[in-house]
């Protein structure tokens, strides 16, 4: 079997189906099943949520109305041959097409098929509407070393992240091969997918580390709320929108001369730890000046509601801006940072406390550009230098993908990759 071949061949491979039923259950090919699918009228006739199918231009989770809940995960891949890699990737696109679609990662289901083999599916989700579940995939830098034979294709935009200022990184939190999000509005539906695309990967993909994710902290449509972050603010106001079809077009899709990655995108991850219990302890005052907007409102501190626009010239007493110049809300602002803005999404979460008996807790950031370079890379340096929050902040995971184009039917994900 070629490249092309794992390439557009329905079904799982005969090592995809060993890694969900065990040995002595693979047989032949299975087709996509498409009448079986079940199509958005079919979802919402049964009282399901939002469904956002697989295939299509860009990949969904992306510019798709922001999800409640994440489950991340990063994958290093095993000792496999190019050939098995493409199978992987074919593999993880069938299953991906089920299981946004409401049906099980496999054909049979989780109480179904040979009944001295383990199910080819897990079962939590079972009875479970998808909940607007997206998966999303992405290659790591790592990915195109002299393994696969993929150093070529490389993006230049895919570049290794700079050590920022104040980095506190800790080696099990950073980088990864391949990268899967799953965003759904019901935690158990995004974690069955990741659980089933690790079952799948057995013996050719290992996870390197995951990421629960809860309460989104941005909103990718105007319909959308502005949701709040673990410092109790609005977080994500001037966030690019769905709608924002130009700037989008511009900012977060790479574009026609991108070869393999035209319509794709690049994912930046970033774990911070928010110093809760520092920031509790800090004022009012302090925590508006820190954000540059009001608690309340999130109207910017030089006036208006949440979406006026901020006036960093307007000065107040003693002549002083009204928007302190080492706020978070200037120095991330597109007007700061040469025009450059990013399609931002992502998480709050609470993973226990530490020995010290502090919550382990923060922000999960996810954010999507057309090129790093130019975005996330000099935002974040900005950022790191004179930010006033970084006194109560501590970044501690960090990755980097290229996010390729939306599949099209009978394809899998990364097939330009291949070609």
């Amino acid at each position: 079997m070629n490249d092309s071949t794992a390439a557009e061949r329905p079904g799982l491979s005969r090592r995809g189906l060993l890694g969900l039923v065990g040995v002595g259950v693979a047989g032949s090919a299975i087709g996509f099943g498409v009448d079986r699918v079940l199509t958005p009228e079919a979802a919402s006739a049964s009282g399901a949520a939002a469904l956002y199918p697989f295939f299509g231009e860009h990949q969904a989770g992306i510019v798709t109305p922001a999800q409640d809940r994440l489950h991340f995960a990063a994958f290093d891949v095993s000792d496999i041959s190019r050939e098995e890699l493409a199978e992987l990737l074919s593999d993880w696109t069938y299953a991906a097409d089920r299981m946004t679609s409401g049906l099980g990662a496999g054909e049979f289901g989780a109480t179904s098929g040979p009944y001295d083999s383990p199910p080819d599916d897990t079962g939590e989700a079972l009875d479970l509407p998808p909940a607007g579940l997206t998966i999303t995939f992405g290659f790591g830098p790592s990915l195109f070393d002299d393994r696969f034979g993929l150093a070529s294709k490389r993006p230049d935009a895919l570049i290794d992240l700079p050590h920022f200022p104040g980095d506190a990184l800790v080696d099990t939190l950073v980088g990864g091969d391949l990268c899967i999000q799953a965003c759904s509005d019901d935690p158990q539906v995004a974690v069955h997918a990741i659980r089933n695309l690790s079952r799948i990967a057995f013996g050719r993909a290992t996870l390197r580390w995951s990421q629960l994710g809860f309460g989104r902290t941005s909103s990718t449509t105007r319909a959308q709320a502005t949701p709040r972050n673990l410092f109790g603010f609005k977080d994500g106001t001037a966030n690019l929108r769905a709608e924002d079809t130009a700037a989008v077009e511009h900012d977060v899709w790479v574009g026609q001369d991108g070869g393999w990655m035209a319509g794709g995108s690049y994912l930046v991850s970033r774990k911070i730890r928010m110093m809760v219990e520092t920031w509790d302890r800090a004022s009012l005052r302090e925590q508006e000046r820190v954000v540059g907007r009001t608690k309340g409102e999130g109207a910017p501190l030089s006036g208006g509601t949440e979406f006026t626009k901020p006036d960093f010239a307007l000065k107040g007493r003693g002549e002083k801006p009204l928007i302190d110049e080492a706020s978070h809300v200037r120095l991330s602002h597109p007007s700061s940072n040469n025009g450059a803005a990013m399609l931002r999404r992502g998480y709050n979460f609470v993973d226990g406390n530490d020995d010290l008996g502090r919550l382990n807790a923060g922000l999960f950031f996810i954010c999507f550009q057309s090129d790093p370079r130019e975005q996330f890379v000099p935002i974040q340096l900005r950022l790191a230098k004179h930010d006033a929050m970084g006194e109560y902040l501590r970044h501690v995971g960090s990755g980097i993908f290229a996010v390729p184009p939306g599949a099209r039917k009978g394809r899998s994900i990364g097939a330009g990759l291949f070609a």
